[in-house]
């Protein structure tokens, strides 16, 4: 092929093997802190300050544990490269940056981390992602 037909992808075409990694790992945490907190609800570690978001430690170890294991899908199939994975990954953790907002009183360094994680995910999959789709 020559270099007018060839499609050219530049660097952040690897980032999407980045994002789906973040993306396991990130959901990974979630369903461990989400298990926690549905196994034992009343240990203090899940106890802080009652905000904007009031839900119980049990419903929040739900949605942190249903939010994980979406994660850790769509990370996996955004390893194949498929466009709706792309786009449910950006939607997913957007969601799953609000949800981290919801943990600042109780772990600001954890949220904070994975807050900055899922901006750098966002960015990558919404600015260079049409280079990354295959199907």
């Amino acid at each position: 092929m020559s270099e007018n037909t060839a499609t050219r992808k530049s660097g952040w075409a690897g980032w999407r093997t980045f994002a789906a990694v973040v993306l396991i790992v990130g959901g990974a945490i979630d369903v461990f802190h989400g298990l926690q907190a549905i196994i034992g609800p009343n240990t203090a570690y899940f106890v802080g300050k009652v905000g904007i978001f009031a839900v119980d430690v049990a419903g929040w170890g739900w949605w942190h544990l249903i939010i994980g294991v979406l994660l850790v899908l769509v990370g996996i199939m955004l390893l194949t490269g498929a466009k709706w994975a792309r786009i449910t990954a950006i939607v997913l953790v957007a969601i799953n940056a609000v949800g981290q907002i919801t943990l600042m009183d109780v772990q600001p360094w954890l949220s904070l981390a994975v807050l900055g994680l899922d901006v750098v995910v966002i960015f990558a999959l919404t600015v260079h992602g049409r280079e990354m789709d295959t199907n």
